[in-house]
């Protein structure tokens, strides 16, 4: 009967022991977590396309034979862009950008390139979005435009603005509006606008 006793004594000991281990373990805990998600990263090189219009009122020659006409004319333009920006403080960023564009008009069956170097001054709305002003110097020139005096080149200047999302960790879509002015002309300040939208590929 002491023996009974003893071992049923025993036998509660160890499962109340147990219980308070088992107790220990299902204290609540926050786990550490595995991955956290960092943002993207807008400094570095970059490169991509862009396509959109470009309005102006140009000189061209129209007609047979072909005459000189004052025209407002919208153009289609297809490009490439390639650039490099420094992030310089949180959320300041500058950048240096250089664009080929191709303009055409398929009614008058005419066509101009554009060369432009701009500086970007950007902020970096949240870790997806970057919001900038863009401005810069460049050159057109086309066989069936006249840009004064009989010259089919001219040199221009841009100014303007736009906004990049991040869609992938290193790819961006943009939207950019640029007013386009000749430095051979002072009769307005802007004589074209250029909206465009591009993808960009950061390395």
């Amino acid at each position: 009967m002491i023996a009974r006793s003893l071992m049923l004594g025993v036998a509660s000991a160890a499962l109340m022991v147990s219980g308070a281990q088992a107790a220990d373990l299902l204290v609540p805990t926050t786990p550490e977590p595995i991955y956290e998600a960092g943002g993207f990263d807008w400094d570095g090189l970059y490169a991509g396309v862009q396509l959109g219009g470009y309005f102006s009122d140009v000189d061209v020659f129209a007609g047979a034979p072909p005459v000189l006409v004052d025209e407002d004319i919208a153009f289609g333009v297809i490009g490439a862009h390639v650039g490099v920006n420094f992030v310089v403080a949180d959320p300041v960023l500058l950048g240096l950008e250089v664009q080929g564009n191709w303009l055409w008009n398929g009614d008058n069956d005419i066509s101009a390139g554009e060369l432009l170097a701009l500086g970007r001054l950007g902020a970096v709305v949240t870790d997806q979005v970057l919001v900038y002003a863009a401005g810069g110097v460049g050159w057109q020139f086309s066989d069936d435009i006249d840009f004064g005096g009989g010259d089919d080149s001219e040199a221009i200047y841009a100014l303007g603005a736009g906004v990049e999302f991040a869609v992938t960790d290193s790819v961006s879509l943009r939207g950019e509006l640029l007013g386009i002015g000749s430095f051979d002309d002072g009769d307005e300040f802007f004589e074209g606008a250029r909206a465009t939208v591009g993808v960009s590929f950061h390395f």
